[in-house]
């Protein structure tokens, strides 16, 4: 077996899902960071405006990426599950699908985006002061459009495959060239936002060269070569099939938070930037479930795949160990130091204020999510996308947003905005219980054949 590869039907559970998550781990957190260096390289060099142009355009091209995120969680889940089951061919045949499609819808969404790019921007009212550098920056990151779809694409493959390490190397490979890029080219050549979009899709670009490069000649089950890149129609269905829920998910959870902020501009300026503030360290905070979840999940698709239920059981116990005990040291953090977090962003005293009600209102999602995602990651490893997709739906949209509208009103203000997200995550988290003990997960949702356990 290639290196490349891990079992994850043989050998302890715990190391398993360590050596997997770690890795899966600290290329997220390079990720978030060097997405904060970008825009901090911006605004300390070239000031608000082209910091705004920056935001804007990133926010465009998120809403993109969210598009076709879904066939790279389907590409995950459909290899593991392949995997596990001994498919090498199904393996192949899913990964020339999905590159294939990716590079389809890539061309095709960066043709219309190029069109419709102005319009976008005054839809969202993008301030006169900053339209040039959105404009610019969002250009410019469209024309990479292939190379972010790859690079996820990539990193999804490796995962479904057992592999979190090699992903974690070409990250911090794009990291270091994307930083290194910034401080030339919003520095010394003073190109502004759009420096900062060129920095962002040379250092994905070489990373993606560099990872295909690398799998294509040491051994990795796919080859590359121009003939593997075919379109099969039962793919295409299976990767539509688990990937679609995931990026309307995605899509709902965005635009739940996206209303929770209107709301929460009700109370001001001040209350509006310590939310902001909180959502940056939110994003490390669900990181660790995040990262334990993805490796439940791959580890899971590849046990079901091999009809070892009870492992694909075993590895979710021992992920809600782990994210568990996370959660509850980034709450006591969080409940203990909130003015410490909101002093690390040079918050002023009204934002602080309003921050510190927020965040210890908000907080008690982190004792929640890790349940929540762990159970989530086993449901999507058994490819059960549409039960996660529903859950989030009548979670986020029913009861995260209402809660946070309504409670608002009362005398508890924003600390009531805050608690809505753990009261959606506890309804969603029964919701989640009840189907995992219902035994349904374990319905085969794929068509995908599974080895018996004689087999295994």
């Amino acid at each position: 077996m290639s290196k490349l590869q891990q079992d994850f039907t043989q050998g302890s559970i715990s190391s398993h899902l360590i050596k997997f998550a770690l890795p899966y781990l600290l290329a997220n957190l390079l990720q978030a960071l060097y997405s904060v260096a970008d825009m901090m390289i911006v605004s300390w060099m070239c000031g608000t405006n082209s910091m705004s142009g920056v935001n804007i355009g990133g926010q465009i091209t998120q809403m993109i990426m969210m598009l076709v995120s879904g066939l790279t969680v389907g590409g995950t889940v459909l290899v593991g599950q392949y995997y596990g089951a001994r498919q090498d061919e199904e393996v192949k045949r899913t990964i020339g699908t999905m590159l294939s499609l990716l590079t389809i819808m890539g061309i095709v969404l960066m043709a219309i985006m190029l069109i419709a790019c102005d319009g976008a921007l005054r839809l969202l009212n993008t301030p006169a002061e900053s339209f040039s550098e959105a404009h610019n920056y969002l250009i410019i990151s469209l024309w990479g459009t292939l190379c972010v779809f790859w690079y996820n694409a990539l990193s999804s493959i490796q995962r479904g495959m057992g592999d979190s390490k090699r992903p974690l190397i070409f990250v911090a490979i794009a990291c270091v060239v994307n930083v290194g890029l910034d401080l030339l080219m919003v520095g010394p050549w003073q190109m502004g936002a759009a420096g900062a979009a060129l920095a962002t899709i040379i250092s994905q670009g070489i990373s993606v060269l560099l990872c295909a490069g690398y799998l294509g000649t040491h051994g990795f089950i796919f080859d590359f070569k121009p003939s593997s890149f075919k379109i099969h129609g039962d793919k295409v269905k299976l990767l539509i099939k688990i990937g679609l829920p995931s990026s309307v998910q995605s899509f709902v959870t965005n635009l739940s938070f996206l209303m929770m902020t209107a709301i929460v501009n009700g109370f001001g300026v001040a209350a509006s930037a310590a939310v902001a503030v909180c959502g940056k360290f939110n994003s490390f905070g669900i990181m660790p479930a995040l990262a334990m979840s993805s490796s439940v999940s791959s580890l899971a698709a590849q046990n079901i795949g091999a009809g070892k239920y009870d492992r694909a059981v075993e590895a979710l116990k021992v992920g809600l160990k782990i994210s568990v005990v996370i959660g509850i040291a980034v709450f006591a953090f969080t409940q203990l130091c909130p003015q410490l977090i909101l002093e690390m962003f040079n918050a002023e005293p009204a934002v602080i204020d309003y921050g510190v009600t927020y965040l210890r209102a908000f907080c008690f999602d982190y004792l929640i999510v890790p349940f929540v995602f762990c159970i989530n990651g086993l449901m999507l490893g058994a490819g059960h996308s549409m039960f996660s997709l529903v859950n989030n739906m009548l979670s986020a949209i029913l009861l995260r947003v209402p809660v946070a509208y309504f409670v608002s009103k009362t005398s508890l203000g924003l600390a009531g905005v805050g608690a809505a997200a753990p009261a959606a995550s506890l309804a969603s988290l029964i919701v989640g219980v009840w189907f995992l003990l219902s035994g349904r997960w374990k319905k085969n949702s794929t068509g995908i054949h599974r080895r018996g356990a004689a087999e295994a």
